[in-house]
């Protein structure tokens, strides 16, 4: 057995160890659930005394709870001697760090008939991006986000710039890839056409690096030569003081040229925190248009084309039982037929309704709201100019624990979830998240303010008024 993914990551000390510790999984549940449910699916690892189990969502961490917490801790006393607890944990980095390997897979195989998803740009010298705007599904929650996008990508829009903003999973990495490619093959056979689609983390890196090898000028020149720019995750330039200036010139370069900037963020440009007030104008003086989450309809017809692409039947009742429970994100959806493709194949390759209801009764039991967890994270970590993996992590710095405490009471308020259940999403344990809850909660009762750092300085609020702008975002 080579040794796996998940294995390198979470382990490095000691990989020979975790690797025999895997083997003993896997020969005690066998190949095919292992491969299934461990092999790319989690990440273990021996952290202080106990056993570390991260699983990309609360499904997944349920399911490994229910069926196989006895098998890793009877393989670890087994392989180490030692009869150590098992810790199962959320964490959103794995869940990322599984899509790229089933974009990867899915390229290999041509599922989808598409390239496989890379962080690249695309110039007038070539290369495409994964995503184009014919292969989005168009419903009432992103049919303006999308006639702007057409707009753009044709040249006619009468706005710039445009700031596409939602939660995650909504489609608006899509958008802005789709309007790269339409944009530049619109103009292929006129003069050459320089577009650049990069997310703010690769343009922050990029100018960074820059500064350090003393390159600025081919740096601005890459930029400000553009004649379209398309930049994801824009909330990221949060606290970011030199390259907010540097963006700002970029963006003042590439607007007076008669130019576009297309940009996607998670929260309106008023809600990412530590953002300089001048791009916050420009931003707003162009078109701000939100994706909501995917109504029912828009739901089922991707549910019908992922299924296509995956060549999984499925029948009809259980494609309106999964889109009419999964309903925050295009990523859930997807990540949905995964499961229940999985799950058929360990059941002989039937999909039946019995056995989609059995794999999404936790998942509907945590959900069961207007508002997720996810969304709380995504506006909280924007709001504090971090990212959700900052509040996952194991930082105690002001900002996120600040962050983390804010999620914790969010959470109690607009979601069902228990204080259990709220802990292990954050990687963290009940009495954690009890502990935040009441902390905030007095904060707010005794009308005291918040204070976090920022790269600027230390910075106070009133604990009420930052839960109020938040608790308007999410909602």
């Amino acid at each position: 057995m080579t040794q796996s993914t998940e294995t390198v990551r979470a382990h490095r000390a000691d990989p020979e160890k975790m690797k025999r510790i895997l083997t003993a999984i896997q020969d005690k549940i066998g190949p095919q659930k292992y491969n299934v449910w461990f092999r790319h699916c989690v990440q273990l690892g021996l952290e202080d005394g106990h056993v570390k189990v991260a699983a990309p969502n609360p499904f997944v961490a349920n399911w490994i709870e229910t069926h196989y917490q006895s098998d890793i801790a009877d393989s670890v006393l087994a392989e180490t001697g030692q009869n150590l607890p098992v810790v199962i944990t959320v964490d959103p980095a794995v869940a990322q760090m599984r899509q790229r390997q089933f974009d990867e897979q899915a390229s290999q195989v041509h599922l989808a008939g598409e390239g496989r998803l890379r962080e690249r740009s695309v110039s007038s010298q070539g290369g495409t991006l994964r995503h184009s705007l014919k292969d989005f599904v168009v419903g009432e929650s992103n049919k303006l986000a999308h006639s702007a996008a057409l707009a753009v990508a044709s040249g006619d829009a009468p706005f710039n710039p445009l700031f596409i903003h939602g939660p995650c999973g909504v489609g608006k990495t899509h958008l802005l890839m789709g309007i790269c490619n339409l944009a530049q093959a619109a103009r292929r056979a006129g003069k050459p056409f320089n577009c650049r689609w990069v997310t703010a983390e690769q343009f922050t890196n990029e100018f960074l690096g820059a500064l350090r090898s003393k390159r600025v000028e081919e740096f601005r020149v890459r930029y400000r030569k553009l004649d379209l720019l398309a930049i994801d995750d824009v909330h990221f330039l949060a606290s970011k003081r030199a390259t907010q200036d540097e963006f700002l010139h970029t963006f003042n370069s590439i607007q007076s040229a008669g130019n576009h900037v297309v940009m996607a963020s998670d929260a309106h440009p008023r809600m990412v925190g530590e953002m300089h007030e001048q791009l916050i104008s420009r931003f707003m003086a162009g078109m701000v248009v939100k994706i909501e989450a995917p109504d029912l309809a828009t739901r089922t017809e991707i549910l019908r084309r992922r299924a296509a692409a995956l060549r999984l039947d499925l029948p009809a009742d259980v494609l309106e039982y999964v889109a009419k429970h999964v309903r925050v994100s295009v990523r859930e959806l997807e990540g949905t037929l995964i499961k229940l493709a999985a799950l058929a194949a360990l059941d002989g390759g039937k999909l039946t309704l019995q056995m989609a209801g059995d794999a999404l009764a936790d998942h509907i039991a945590r959900t069961d709201s207007a508002v997720t967890l996810g969304d709380i994270e995504a506006s909280v970590a924007a709001f504090f100019g971090i990212t959700p993996a900052d509040i996952h992590s194991s930082r105690r710095t002001r900002t996120v624990s600040v962050a983390r405490m804010i999620c914790t009471h969010l959470a109690r308020r607009h979601t069902r979830m228990s204080f259990p259940e709220i802990g292990r999403y954050m990687g963290k344990n009940h009495s954690s998240a009890v502990l935040a809850a009441q902390r905030m909660e007095a904060m707010i009762n005794g009308e005291k303010d918040l204070a976090w750092m920022t790269p600027m300085g230390a910075k106070t609020m009133p604990a009420s008024k930052v839960l109020e702008l938040l608790s308007q975002q999410i909602q």
